[in-house]
């Protein structure tokens, strides 16, 4: 473009930068961002928060929060999307006192957050085993009368299921209807994981079929989670049923299932029902 002397506005090296970052040629895209910078009034809002995801993507947090500060510097104020990506970046990063701070920072900046935000700091706090903290922040958004979504509280349900507090994320999960949302999929997966998890395998196929009467139906994600749970509680056969379940259904076994079908496979002693399968369906030559 240069060379026929057709100048790239903003929009052009914006899609440049971010080209480099997603494949992780961060030194390429800081390049593309310090030629904007010479050019003048080139950098937006936008061009620091593609430089900013690009960096916190590929774990370079310290290059990005360089960026943030040269943001104020260059009277640029970061918008919803710049923050929560930065917030984002210090939660994978299990940087979670900086990502408070940097949350407190946008309210102080008058940066009004979204659901995503506080989604991203819930994750991040139940993520570091703050599960606390992470209901205290819930309170305040609900004291705030906050619009909040099944993603919110499946956040929560996952934290408590992390933290071992099957009863507490069980009564939460079941309470949802009374605060105006319906679990989705992904709710029914986290759930049904954490009794799995937990080796309360009869509620977790309770659960199961619980979402197959509500309409919410099961996909092959929710079919290898209480398989895997099966399998890891030494109930094969009742594994094996679900697995010829999922596959009347037209979802198939992923890698993390099929891993642990093999390694019963090639155990000294095999279930009579999973080597039936095998040697039916898969035509497996096992050990004897």
């Amino acid at each position: 473009m240069i060379q026929k002397d057709i100048e790239p506005n903003a929009i052009t090296y914006n899609s440049l930068m971010g080209g480099y970052c997603l494949r992780g040629e961060m030194g390429e895209a800081r390049k593309v961002f310090d030629l904007m910078l010479r050019k003048g009034r080139m950098v937006d809002v936008w061009s620091c928060s593609i430089l900013i995801n690009g960096y916190c993507k590929h774990k370079k947090i310290d290059q990005a929060i360089e960026v943030f500060e040269e943001m104020f510097r260059l009277e640029i104020l970061p918008n919803t999307i710049t923050y929560n990506t930065l917030i984002d970046g210090f939660c994978e990063a299990g940087r979670m006192q900086e990502a408070e701070k940097l949350f407190s920072r946008m309210l102080c900046c008058g940066q009004l957050p979204n659901v995503q935000t506080y989604a991203i700091l819930l994750d991040g706090l139940c993520s570091s085993q703050q599960l606390s903290r992470a209901m205290e922040l819930l309170r305040e958004m609900e004291d705030n009368k906050m619009e909040l979504n099944i993603i919110i509280y499946t956040i929560i349900i996952k934290g408590m299921c992390k933290a071992g507090r099957l009863k507490s994320a069980t009564d939460f999960f079941f309470s949802l209807s009374s605060k105006g949302v319906q679990p989705d999929v992904w709710t029914y997966n986290v759930m049904i994981n954490g009794l799995c998890n937990g080796g309360l395998l009869v509620e977790a196929e309770k659960l199961l079929r619980e979402m197959e009467a509500k309409g919410c139906s099961p996909e092959g994600c929710t079919y290898n989670i209480i398989i895997r749970g099966f399998i890891n509680n030494n109930e094969i056969s009742r594994a094996v049923e679900l697995i010829e379940e999922m596959k009347e259904m037209g979802f198939s076994a992923d890698a993390s299932t099929m891993k642990l079908v093999i390694d019963l496979s090639s155990k000294d002693e095999v279930d009579p029902s999973l080597l039936s399968f095998l040697k039916d369906r898969y035509e497996v030559k096992l050990n004897s």
